[in-house]
């Protein structure tokens, strides 16, 4: 691709998502200006759907990637990030089904409608994250990306529940619960009650109930995840970051900002997941 846009995505990701920027280091040379175009597409569309007050403009940004992605009307002007993820996708192939499926969910994020259940949260988090490793996995080995499924599936629901928690301050000042329905209800709270802190207790009930569906997920990428080509390890480490995540988080202070994990152990843990693989 121009260096130029080479240059963007690879910026745009080490300005708004630190993990994939550096999971991206250790893909083969060859490969970090593809994963580049693709995280910044995602990082892109994260900023989009937090940053927008009015669901409409949001909206005919997300329908304008689905028409560039899957082929629709328009061309790759107007984005740098565009025309080079669109090179990648048609060189390894990577169907296009797999955008909707990840926009479609997206335009969700421009709501705030609650999940009803935990089958809805974990579909979303799989048509999102667990999306963007398959993606990655298949710029990266497309063969071996085929034997992978359940261990994408459970890293994204893992990696993107632990987001969504750390998310709550932002989500609650947007009046938005992320909190599935059945979960708040078994914690004896409506989703306004949850955004009203009415109850602190049941409050860190149910983001206790959600930080432990985010361990389960992560329990079950673990074990799906032994034997990984080593091929496809820069996929899957942001995902090694959601321990070190879960652990910043206090169920009883939700609405807190959770401290970040520092540069160095950061870096650490990725380092060591390259290097031993899970």
């Amino acid at each position: 691709m121009p260096t130029s846009e080479a240059d963007y995505c690879r910026d745009r990701v080490r300005q708004l998502d630190r993990d994939h920027y550096l999971s991206a280091l250790y893909a083969p040379e060859e490969k970090r200006a593809q994963l580049f175009a693709l995280y910044a597409f995602n990082a892109e569309v994260a900023e989009v759907t937090e940053r927008v007050k009015d669901p409409m403009p949001g909206e005919i940004r997300l329908q304008w990637w689905r028409e560039v992605l899957t082929g629709g009307s328009y061309g790759a002007e107007g984005s740098p990030i565009a025309a080079p993820l669109l090179a990648a996708i048609v060189e390894n192939k990577v169907p296009r089904s797999a955008f909707d499926t990840y926009l479609d969910a997206r335009i969700g994020d421009l709501y705030a409608d609650p999940f009803e259940n935990r089958t809805d949260l974990e579909a979303y988090c799989g048509a999102t994250a667990s999306t963007i490793i398959q993606v990655a996995a298949l710029m990266l080995d497309g063969d071996a990306a085929r034997t992978i499924t359940d261990a994408a599936g459970h890293g994204g629901c893992a990696r993107a529940i632990a987001g969504l928690v750390r998310l709550i301050p932002l989500h609650r000042r947007r009046g938005k619960c992320t909190v599935p329905r059945d979960l708040l209800a078994a914690a004896g709270l409506t989703p306004e009650q949850f955004l009203t802190n009415e109850d602190p207790a049941a409050v860190a009930s149910a983001v206790g109930m959600m930080i432990a569906l985010a361990q389960e997920h992560l329990k079950r990428f673990e074990a799906a995840a032994v034997g990984t080509p080593a091929s496809l390890r820069s996929a899957f480490l942001p995902v090694a970051m959601t321990a070190a995540y879960l652990e910043k988080l206090r169920p009883d202070a939700p609405f807190d900002q959770a401290p970040p994990v520092s540069e160095l152990r950061r870096q650490w843990i990725m380092m060591r997941r390259a290097s031993r693989g899970w």
